[in-house]
């Protein structure tokens, strides 16, 4: 049989994220490397997923453009290759 593992589970080691990480320091001034939420204020930072930037304290989420500008593309690219599809079955 089988051996079972008893005892606690071992964590997953996280790559933890500073504070440090979300400003740059220039000279004598401080740029916001993140964008804060319009909602609760500067000093809340959105977080950056996938698609989306959203806030964690009131649950405002942006979608990014990127996201969305790539959507029309894929579809232009889907129709060019039925058109090429279709033009291959002809020729044969």
């Amino acid at each position: 049989m089988a051996e079972e593992k008893k005892g606690k589970k071992e964590k997953k080691k996280r790559d933890k994220k500073n504070k440090s990480n979300y400003y740059e320091a220039s000279g004598e001034t401080f740029k916001r490397n993140r964008k804060h939420c319009p909602k609760c204020g500067a000093g809340i930072f959105l977080a950056q997923h996938k698609e989306r930037l959203h806030c964690g304290k009131c649950g405002y989420t942006e979608i990014q453009k990127t996201v969305q500008e790539k959507k029309p593309e894929a579809a232009e690219q889907e129709q060019k290759k039925e058109k090429a599809e279709e033009k291959s079955e002809k020729t044969n």
